[in-house]
Formats: structure tokens, C-alpha cells, sequence
């Protein structure tokens, strides 16, 4: 059983590394992809070099950033590797996403300052290309450029909010439950 469960938690996160990174290496080595409308005023390919953290958002130099992002992936997998019996599949697998998502992005925070020759390591930025242009009226729906590992991530978090009671470990969802058996008592208390 062990092995399944290390299985669910790696696997589709070599799978989704390794995605993210031959999508990325098309886009930087195919210049006709790096500025390609897919679907008019819809989705784009729009090829840019990300310096700061999720969403563009730049509070810390590029290397704080990486290190950062690297000893997160590591207390992840820790926790995940201390966590694995009481772990379902569900949940390992959306983990692996988001692991393979992290390591997607922390490949380009070690090697593109190197490949591109504008840093060293921890200095590389996050390719992104990916880009919902989608406007109502002036407003951007989305104005973010983001890539397959940021999907990842983003689509696996939000299954594990959705579906937090079905995938959570059981401890985790012992404890949601108390604390909706509270609030609910609360809430009762109150219209009493």
C-alpha cells in the first residue's frame, strides 16, 4: 500500500514536471508561439520572463524568491512523506500536483538565469505564456500570464477546497468538522 501511495504522490508529479518544461522549452525556442493569438480577444501566447512570485507580484529580490519556493517544496514533501499513511489517493494526487507544479517553477528559478546567461543560479526567472485576454468593457477579466505548472497548482488547490471533507487526511477533516460543529452551535446560541 506504501508504495501506491508513493506512487500517487510522485508520479503525476514527474508527469506534470515534465509537461510544464517541454511546454516551456517550445515556447522559448519557437519564436512564432512567443506572441500567438489562439482564440481572438480569448486566449493568447504571450512569452515572458517572471522575476517575482505568483501573479507577477515582486516583494522580494528573484533569489529570496527561489530559496524560498525550494525550502517550501522540501517541508512539503516532508510533511508528505511523514503524512503518507494517513493520506488518501485523492489527496496525494492533488499534492503531486502541486508539487509537480512547484518543481516545474523552481526548475526555471535554478537553471534560466544560466541558459538565458543573465544570472546564476536562483536567479532564473519563471517562464509564463498563457494568457486569458479576455476584456468586458475596459476591465481584464484575467490580466495574468501564468504556464502549465501554475495550472497545476491552481487546479489542484482549488479541488482540495471543493472537495476538503472527501480528500483532506482524516485528522484534517476531524478538525473542519469540529469547528463547523461549533460555529453552527454558535450560530444557534445566537437566534435562541
Amino acid at each position: 500500500m506504501k508504495a501506491k501511495k508513493l506512487q500517487a504522490l510522485f508520479i503525476p508529479a514527474i508527469i506534470v514536471l515534465i509537461f510544464d518544461q517541454v511546454t516551456k522549452w517550445f515556447v522559448r525556442h519557437n519564436s512564432n508561439l512567443q506572441d500567438l493569438t489562439l482564440i481572438e480577444g480569448v486566449l493568447e501566447f504571450n512569452y515572458v520572463l517572471n522575476p517575482g512570485m505568483a501573479l507577477g507580484i515582486e516583494w522580494l529580490p528573484t533569489q529570496a524568491i527561489s530559496s524560498i519556493a525550494i525550502v517550501a517544496t522540501i517541508g512539503i514533501i516532508a510533511y508528505l512523506l511523514v503524512n503518507l499513511d494517513k493520506a488518501n489517493f485523492g489527496y496525494l494526487i492533488c499534492m503531486s500536483f502541486i508539487l509537480g507544479g512547484s518543481l516545474g517553477n523552481i526548475s526555471d528559478r535554478l537553471f534560466m538565469g544560466i541558459i538565458d546567461g543573465y544570472g546564476t543560479v536562483l536567479e532564473g526567472h519563471v517562464v509564463d505564456f498563457i494568457h486569458f485576454s479576455l476584456r468586458i468593457n475596459d476591465f481584464a477579466v484575467f490580466p495574468y500570464i501564468f504556464n502549465v505548472a501554475d495550472i497545476a497548482i491552481s487546479c489542484s488547490i482549488i479541488t482540495l477546497i471543493i472537495f476538503n471533507r472527501r480528500l483532506l487526511p482524516e485528522e484534517v477533516s476531524k478538525e473542519i468538522d469540529k469547528t463547523d460543529e461549533v460555529s453552527s452551535e454558535a450560530t444557534t446560541d445566537k437566534s435562541a
